[in-house]
């Protein structure tokens, strides 16, 4: 299974899980892909990926992760407590001490939502925290140091010991992620 996490007020129809879905369908038509839309709160949005987790345990089927942004956070969670291995693209490292900047309503321009970021939105995020990363060889972590919204830096020292990609100027986005796309299937096994 692959389970394409995105990020923040995204959606799985954000350029890059575009991207993923047409690649993963096109050279690795086996896998079992997923990237579902992601409910408003962490814990609902947690407890929808761990019900694909779970789902894949049961099945014997490997497990691996693309995460973006706060995907990433999420995807670092998951294969550290079960397993697999992960790609993260411009990571969030503490995603719980920029929740106060976000605070209040919110607009997903994919979506369409209209939706209340709350102070226990930022307990919740917080509960999923791998402060430590005691798997490096399971992460391969694509950063661009012309991140606008997150900095690159954080996660460079978060994820120092893990497979990294750190390129120049960029953005949030990460400009060019087509062209990684085949070292994110080598990277991951795919089928």
């Amino acid at each position: 299974m692959l389970l394409y996490i995105h990020g923040f007020n995204s959606s799985p129809f954000s350029d890059k899980a575009v991207m993923t879905a047409q690649y993963v369908a096109q050279h690795h038509p086996s896998v079992i892909f997923h990237q579902p839309q992601l409910p408003n709160t962490p814990k609902a949005a947690m407890a929808l990926l761990l019900e694909y987790v779970e789902a894949a345990l049961k099945t014997n089927e490997p497990l691996t992760y693309i995460g973006s942004s706060l995907g990433g956070y999420f995807a670092s969670y998951f294969a550290e407590h079960y397993g697999g291995r992960a790609v993260l693209v411009n990571p969030a490292v503490k995603p719980f001490e920029l929740f106060n900047e976000f605070m209040g309503p919110q607009f997903n321009p994919y979506t369409g939502e209209n939706y209340q970021v709350l102070p226990e939105h930022k307990i919740e995020v917080a509960e999923f925290n791998t402060p430590v990363i005691r798997n490096p060889d399971r992460f391969l972590v694509l950063l661009q140091s012309g991140d606008e919204v997150l900095d690159y830096r954080e996660a460079l020292s978060k994820y120092h010991h893990c497979q990294l990609r750190i390129e120049a100027a960029g953005d949030h986005s990460f400009v060019g992620y087509e062209h990684y796309l085949q070292t994110i299937s080598q990277f991951l096994h795919l089928p």
